[in-house]
């Protein structure tokens, strides 16, 4: 019985020739005019000699994002085997990610493995943290903006939309109206943290949802329930966001919550932050992007143990914000 050829992936370079194929999947496979609208290529240099050798070059093509711009390519129709031998043909330069065609069409597509580096225009949505708290020079986004926008200044943009106070879920709900005047490729989601917050003065049983699993506690399977409840909200919220992403023909890019200092934030608006809670969320998060093949930047290390460089426990002074950039930068551009 002949597998079913169940997956389509957007091809603008090697993966179009016979031979390639022929290497990859045994012989040709179905394939059909398309077009990847917003987008054009750069030239990508390989030092993979397996690569090369199933190719006959040592330099392919990378997508970059172009507002106005046309990548001319085909569509390959896959089985599972050979969505995988495609994966594992490509080298770590790139990963797969789902993209609209211009007929309107999803499907597969190798980008770049930054999510951040082919970007010309960015959407950042979130939090506090996102908008800039404490630091005058507007955060890890500020930074962010100027260094983008120094690439190009006449093409690239940076638009930071984040709220003080925002829940993955408020962020879900208001973005879909903020997008279509600025013409998105890459939307930056950084929110969570305040999702991820218990009442101050709960019982006891709000009081063990802080507690790591297995930890003894009476409640224990109660908090579980509470939390499993928590993350099914976050994952509808999410998965309204990589909606809404796809919608407007961006890339979908989540960070994950950076550390804080659970000894030293205090009582916000009668909720309590802590670090248990936080690394669930970041292991939710990452889990989440991971099974929906999104990009997932983690911003728990810069400030792990540096409590310095947090104001209050929770928000980065302008040092903390610079190291969060920097991080950021290395990971995603």
């Amino acid at each position: 019985m002949t597998e079913s050829r169940t997956h389509t992936l957007f091809s603008f370079g090697t993966l179009r020739d016979e031979r390639v194929q022929t290497a990859l999947f045994g012989g040709a496979v179905p394939t059909s005019p398309a077009a990847l609208a917003g987008y054009t290529t750069r030239p990508l240099k390989i030092t993979d000699p397996a690569v090369i050798a199933a190719s006959g070059l040592d330099v392919h093509l990378i997508l970059e994002r172009r507002l106005g711009a046309s990548v001319e390519g085909a569509v390959l129709h896959l089985t599972d085997q050979e969505l995988a031998a495609a994966d594992a043909y490509e080298v770590d330069d790139y990963t797969r990610r789902r993209v609209v065609l211009s007929s309107g069409a999803t499907t597969w597509a190798y980008l770049d493995a930054k999510p951040l580096r082919p970007a010309e225009r960015i959407v950042v949505v979130g939090d506090s943290i996102a908008y800039g708290r404490c630091d005058p020079r507007g955060g890890w986004a500020g930074h962010l903006a100027a260094a983008h926008i120094a690439g190009n200044e006449a093409e690239r943009r940076l638009f930071n939309l984040a709220v003080p106070g925002s829940t993955l879920a408020d962020v879900g709900e208001q973005t879909p109206a903020l997008l279509a005047a600025r013409r998105p490729d890459t939307l930056l989601v950084a929110a969570g943290i305040n999702d991820s917050a218990v009442p101050a003065a709960g019982t006891t049983a709000q009081a063990d949802a802080d507690l790591p699993a297995g930890s003894g506690s009476s409640s224990a399977s109660d908090s579980d329930s509470e939390e499993t409840a928590d993350f099914a909200r976050l994952a509808g919220s999410l998965d309204t966001l990589a909606a809404t992403a796809l919608g407007h023909n961006a890339r979908l890019v989540v960070a994950g919550p950076s550390w804080l200092d659970e000894d030293r934030t205090r009582d916000y608006e009668g909720l309590r932050f802590t670090r248990a809670r936080a690394l669930a969320l970041r292991a939710f998060l990452r889990a989440w992007c991971e099974a929906n093949h999104i990009d997932f930047l983690d911003l728990w290390e810069p400030l792990r143990e540096r409590t310095e460089l947090l104001v209050d426990g929770l928000h980065p002074n302008a040092e903390g914000h610079r190291a969060l950039y920097e991080h950021l930068d290395a990971l995603g551009r």
